[in-house]
């Protein structure tokens, strides 16, 4: 079961070249999620990425699915790679994937390693020193085998530039999704999410999901919450309000936002409104003092404050940059 599409139109000449190194016994979730993001998006978005896969051994490979997939290109692939995705990893890799991976990186190609995946970078030496996305399960592993590696169990992806990691499979759409966004701006990262029915963005400071506790119910999905306020962003909408509509205490709803997603209501809510403004900039040439009003901040002078703060530019340079 091939994961390319054979309708699928030909690449512009020159795009940012995205290859994902898989194994057999693939989990299919990173791969098809990275794939999601950097693969075709039809005639109505600019296509920026190209999308492929390679294999130490190409051919037919099993995955966790249970159904193969049809590999085509080996190692050399990576050669003319701009981004490799490491889509987790199941076995010690061997000589070729290192060396490979190795010489990737030396070329200036961005590394990107998931779940497992982040053993094969750690094996170089590339993460040597650097903080580090892990899951929390595979942390202690991790510090033993690498002493020299930061690992952080708690944020759901890193991005260190040249390398960057995602603790866990469900972080990647997220992880792939702010690498366009930093390549291309907020908006055209909106609009492949919304092309996707992708749900909102998360930012790497987000926490992975702890162990569940063996007694009482899981919280609830914090998901119809964060829907309602994205269709209410002009509005001033306080924590109080967030709870009434959840239907439980502040401090209830202040504890739920912490342990699912690592932040409080509120600074969760402005990193939506920083998003919103993003796109505005980008996409429309409407005052900053309207684009304040229209995401909820108010006045230009708080906007550009809350930019700065943020991004450390203001919102006439950011415009420039992107526009």
């Amino acid at each position: 079961m091939p994961l390319d599409c054979p309708e699928t139109p030909p690449a512009p000449a020159d795009p940012h070249r995205v290859v994902a190194l898989v194994a057999p016994h693939q989990e299919l979730y990173p791969v098809t999620s990275a794939s999601a993001v950097f693969g075709y998006h039809g005639p109505d978005i600019p296509q920026h990425y190209s999308f492929r896969l390679c294999a130490e051994h190409p051919g037919s490979l099993s995955t966790t699915l249970g159904a193969p997939i049809q590999v085509d290109s080996g190692l050399d692939a990576l050669d003319e790679a701009d981004t490799v995705i490491i889509a987790g990893w199941t076995f010690t890799p061997s000589p070729a994937v290192l060396d490979a991976v190795a010489r990737a990186h030396a070329r200036g190609a961005r590394v990107v390693a998931v779940a497992a995946g982040i053993f094969i970078p750690a094996a170089l030496g590339i993460l040597d020193g650097r903080r580090v996305s892990v899951h929390w399960e595979l942390a202690a592993d991790l510090a033993e085998r690498h002493p020299r590696v930061v690992p952080d169990g708690t944020v759901i992806y890193v991005d260190d530039g040249d390398v960057a990691t995602a603790g866990a499979s469900a972080a990647t759409l997220d992880l792939c999704l702010h690498q366009v966004l930093q390549e291309h701006g907020a908006a055209y990262a909106m609009r492949v999410g919304r092309q996707l029915a992708a749900g909102p963005h998360r930012e790497g400071c987000q926490r992975q999901y702890p162990p569940l506790p063996t007694a009482g119910p899981m919280p609830d999905s914090l998901a119809p919450l964060l829907e309602w306020l994205l269709t209410r962003l002009p509005e001033q909408i306080t924590v109080e309000d967030m709870a009434a509509r959840s239907g439980v205490s502040p401090r209830t709803l202040t504890r739920q936002f912490a342990d699912q997603l690592g932040v409080p209501p509120g600074r969760w809510l402005l990193e939506r409104r920083l998003a919103a403004s993003r796109a505005l900039l980008e996409e429309t040439d409407l005052p900053v003092e309207t684009i304040a009003t229209r995401v909820g901040l108010s006045s230009a002078v708080n906007l550009r404050r809350r930019f700065h703060t943020a991004l450390r530019t203001t919102p006439a340079a950011y415009r420039r940059s992107f526009r």
